[in-house]
């Protein structure tokens, strides 16, 4: 596939290492990866949507190439969304664009979908196993009002957040799980075999973990009003193993113009359907012109 790499530096002077596939002719749809993955996860359904779009996938700060900062709290929320917007810019210019994220990276995407400086520059967003925040924070307390059975059935799919919290045994954890341990564990999951392999997994699953630390406290705790400022389509896994679809159904609450789609897959979807996530993000792109 045709690529070129980019290095672009961001308000806090961390780097990050940008990926552009594709005739620059093309629309721009920008990807953004969740945890414990970095760009690479995107590849398989990148080389379907090569010809139609100009892609633009990066490393989040403490992944793959990307450097990592040594402070939980430059992980938070906000500076994610600034890194989106030096990325973009530094690429794209005043370029509009199209955005899909998948786990954390569509958690961290909804803060900048929800901003109104991205009000028409962000064109339609894609958002595959990752919740807002602020959305969930307000269902959770929602359910633990008057439907705790509820609750527990969001909860129990949330287990491993409580875990992440914990400063020394999360991190230490992954020191266990090599690049094929940890594809065995995809692959069960996605009942799929030989799919691509993170061989960063460690260095990606030990410092991704203070994304969770710098946000779920706070946001969960002061949850804020947070409308979409721009068309939004919702990729839902059908068997997604650590997110409830029960976060999808309170979209319509925050999202003006929104669109769903179910996919019989698990959470890594993106690895092994590929084809058909890539055509869910094409149509609907097409769809909106």
């Amino acid at each position: 596939m045709q690529v070129q790499t980019q290095w672009v530096n961001t308000t806090d002077q961390q780097r990050l290492f940008v990926k552009l596939w594709g005739n620059e002719a093309n629309p721009a749809l920008v990807l953004v990866h969740g945890y414990p993955d970095n760009q690479e996860v995107w590849e398989p359904v990148i080389q379907h949507l090569i010809h139609d779009f100009y892609v633009i996938s990066y490393d989040v700060r403490g992944a793959g190439q990307s450097s990592v900062p040594r402070n939980i709290r430059d992980y938070r929320l906000e500076q994610l969304s600034l890194d989106l917007d030096s990325v973009t810019h530094a690429v794209l210019g005043e370029r509009c664009f199209h955005l899909a994220a998948h786990d954390w990276g569509s958690i961290q995407s909804w803060e900048s979908v929800t901003e109104p400086k991205f009000r028409s520059r962000i064109l339609s967003y894609s958002t595959i196993s990752g919740p807002c925040l602020d959305h969930a924070a307000f269902l959770l307390r929602n359910s633990f009002k008057h439907q705790q059975k509820k609750l527990l059935k969001l909860l129990s799919k949330s287990w491993y957040i409580g875990v992440f919290q914990l400063p020394f045994l999360a991190p230490t954890a992954w020191h266990f799980l090599n690049a094929e341990r940890w594809g065995k564990i995809v692959n069960d999951l996605e009942r799929t075999q030989e799919l691509p392999l993170n061989h960063n997994i460690q260095h990606d699953g030990k410092h991704g973990i203070a994304l969770y630390r710098a946000n779920f406290i706070p946001r969960l705790t002061q949850p804020r009003q947070r409308h979409a400022v721009c068309p939004v389509q919702a990729i839902v896994l059908k068997h997604d193993n650590f997110v409830s679809p029960d976060y999808i159904k309170e979209l319509p609450k925050w999202v003006e113009d929104l669109s769903v789609v179910e996919v019989n897959a698990n959470h890594w979807a993106i690895l092994s359907q590929p084809q058909q996530i890539a055509t869910h993000l094409s149509s609907y792109i097409q769809q909106l012109k």
